[in-house]
């Protein structure tokens, strides 16, 4: 008799329980693909795959309010319609009734332990690998669509009067970059080239344009060919709360594998490597009568820098001023007889992109230039670009040891052989601070997993009391009554992972919060069901 009795309230609670879900579960990730669909453009049978892609995310919240609902609906109508007391005067106890819903309370904890630890991850990166594989389909589909296009994470905007996806080719393209704090510049070209590269971590968008035009704050010059690169992070994998834990462990045991710490270490990284630029100019001028040699990347072209003194530009990063009398000659390696010679007394050098190859470009202001066998003249702007670091700076910025590299700045065993700057020094001291954020949001996400999955069971216990103490009433105010606890522990749960990152405040603090949340919560389940008992 009793095992029929929870056969007919398991299966009236699991029918309730799949009709919520899934209609919650529909509404929720339709929810979550807006964003989607608004910032990356994505196709309508793009729109499809994603969908089933976010219904395990969605799950993970969804799971416990419908077995909430399904919980304080059921056994309030089981109550409301007197069978509980028929039950009860026929010597069956509360808590045999209850066994139901406490089966599901424990199916459902555990069904959102395992969606948030692995599933929900899981179909999270298939997700990133999807769009990946549509990257340069959803540039070009926005472009068509709005008519410009913002690389995600960076600054740089791309408008185009004509795009052409069969063969990735813009007409009439703009690349506008403009950076927080620093002078921005934009380029034209009558057309471009883009693709772009995924890996694992990040992502890596090349535009290569032809016959452009590059503008600065104060003046212009001819380009030619030239590259934009940029690199940028995953879409949408690229959070801690979508790693499973077997990837949190390996950002924990190899920091470089996470794009935000990478992006910082890229950054001090590109200023080490200047840095080192201008100390090794400066000690060669002192040193020799000999100019500074630098190279192209292709070795189309070798540059002979003479320069009184090269500094670390305090206001911008990744920049260099050259102080004059500056001479350059430019000599052309399939033409050795052409030879051309550039003076000035003003000019700069930077880093053209803070990816793992690292370049750079010089440019010089108001310089005159002579060519033998022609009339010498006088241009606005000589600029340089796609210009290699010398090798033993490269091999010294070796992404390999990078950060050990850092960390030695500040001893005798530091590659840069002058004092770093204050922009190199805030650089390097933002790493160390990002990977104890990460290592702490790491921490907090797996306490506040195992908290909301084991906060399921009390949760739904306590629907089930309030559903049977409103039975008097409608049947929905049992949910939303038995609603209020759930919301109490989100709040400590969000409460606490906004304390971890704090960072004044100690990771075990937030983590706690989370815990004293569950805590009340079980504390509060327990005091209802004795006054539910006693009467």
């Amino acid at each position: 008799m009793v095992l029929t009795l929870h056969r007919y309230i398991f299966r009236e609670l699991f029918r309730v329980f799949v009709l919520a879900t899934v209609a919650l579960t529909l509404m929720l990730s339709v929810g979550l693909l807006v964003p989607a669909i608004q910032d990356y453009g994505v196709s309508p049978g793009q729109i499809i795959h994603l969908l089933g892609y976010f219904m395990p995310i969605t799950l993970t919240f969804v799971l416990p309010m419908s077995a909430l609902f399904s919980a304080s609906l059921i056994y309030g109508r089981f109550a409301a319609d007197r069978e509980l007391d028929a039950c009860r005067a026929s010597g069956i106890s509360m808590w045999t009734l209850i066994y139901p819903g406490l089966t599901l309370a424990i199916v459902v904890a555990v069904a959102n332990l395992i969606l948030s630890f692995y599933v929900a991850p899981s179909f999270v990166h298939r997700s990133e690998r999807s769009i990946k594989a549509n990257a340069e389909h959803i540039l070009f589909r926005n472009l068509q669509r709005k008519g410009f296009y913002t690389l995600p994470g960076s600054s740089y905007r791309l408008y185009a009067d004509r795009a052409i996806p069969e063969k990735n080719i813009l007409e009439g393209i703009i690349v506008v970059n403009m950076p927080e704090r620093e002078t921005g510049w934009l380029v034209t070209a009558e057309r471009a080239k883009v693709r772009i590269d995924t890996h694992s971590t990040y992502n890596e968008a090349i535009i290569a344009v032809e016959n452009a035009y590059r503008f600065d704050e104060d003046n212009w010059f001819y380009l030619g060919y030239h590259e934009v690169i940029h690199q940028f992070p995953s879409l949408l994998a690229d959070d801690v709360s979508f790693q499973k834990i077997e990837q949190m462990k390996r950002i924990q045991a190899d920091k470089m594998k996470f794009f935000p710490i990478r992006k910082q270490v890229l950054r001090a990284r590109a200023q080490l490597a200047v840095e080192m630029l201008a100390g090794a100019i400066n000690v060669h001028m002192k040193q020799t009568d000999s100019p500074y040699q630098l190279e192209d990347a292709n070795g189309d072209s070798a540059y002979y820098l003479r320069v009184v003194e090269c500094q670390v530009k305090s206001k911008e990063s990744n920049t260099l001023t050259l102080t004059g009398p500056i001479q350059v000659v430019q000599e052309d390696s399939q033409r050795p007889d052409r030879v051309v010679e550039y003076t000035c007394s003003e000019g700069e050098i930077s880093i053209e992109n803070e990816g793992e190859d690292l370049r750079f470009e010089m440019r010089l202001d108001n310089p005159t230039w002579r060519r033998p066998g022609v009339p010498s003249g006088r241009a606005v702007v000589e600029y340089f670009n796609n210009l290699r670091f010398p090798q033993a700076i490269a091999d010294s910025v070796n992404m390999d040891g990078i950060l050990t590299t850092i960390e030695q700045l500040d001893t005798e065993a530091s590659v840069l052989k002058i004092s770093p700057s204050g922009q190199l020094k805030s650089l390097c001291k933002r790493i160390p601070a990002v990977m104890t954020k990460i290592d702490n949001e790491i921490y907090a996400e797996i306490h506040s997993r195992l908290v909301l999955g084991l906060g399921c069971i009390p949760l739904i216990l306590t629907g089930i009391a309030l559903g049977i103490q409103f039975r008097g009433g409608h049947m929905l105010s049992a949910f939303g009554a038995s609603a209020i606890p759930g919301g109490l522990l989100v709040v400590f749960i969000l409460s606490g992972k906004e304390l971890t990152k704090n960072p004044s405040t100690p990771a075990l603090t937030g983590v706690s919060v989370m815990w004293i949340g569950l805590a009340v919560l079980v504390v509060l389940t327990l005091w209802i069901y004795r006054r539910l008992l006693r009467t």
